[in-house]
């Protein structure tokens, strides 16, 4: 079932229980997507396409949350971040710290990466992997500790 159809199901759901929150963060998803296909970028909205989007959307709302706590707005801050787990939730399972460990150790492994000077060569590698398993600064602070403590 596609990303698209499986929002506009949860959409339904969201509505009959008159469940506000849910709503406006699937109606956000649907927006995205619907921007994402009519600018004309790309000929196919693929699974890539749809974890980026995704991960670029609870980003945005745990950055809002934490202006919001950092303003002194509890309940908006709560919003934001419940919103931030429903999108969260059309996400792959996010590896444990022990799992992205491993897997970056590989990597590097691989690459025969041995100092912070190959970390943009590691991160290219893992980024591509990794997409959607992991958030980029996850796997960037990982890297670079992983990379310091070779050197």
């Amino acid at each position: 079932m596609s990303l698209e159809t499986q929002i506009m199901d949860q959409m339904k759901t969201a509505m009959k229980e008159k469940n506000t929150i849910a709503l406006e963060a699937l109606r956000a998803i649907k927006s995205e997507i619907i921007l994402a296909k009519t600018a004309g970028t790309q000929t196919e909205f693929t699974e890539e396409n749809e974890i980026a989007l995704l991960q670029k959307l609870v980003k945005q709302r745990k950055e809002a949350a934490e202006q919001f706590g950092a303003n002194n707005r509890p309940e908006l801050e709560e919003k934001e971040l419940k919103q931030a787990e429903i999108i969260q939730s059309f996400l792959p399972a996010q590896l444990s710290a022990e799992e992205l460990e491993s897997a970056l150790k590989t990597i590097i492994a691989e690459l025969g990466a041995n100092s912070a000077k190959d970390m943009g060569k590691v991160m290219g590698t893992a980024s591509k992997q990794l997409a959607g398993k992991a958030e980029g600064k996850l796997i960037s602070e990982t890297v670079k500790k992983l990379l310091n403590k070779e050197a």
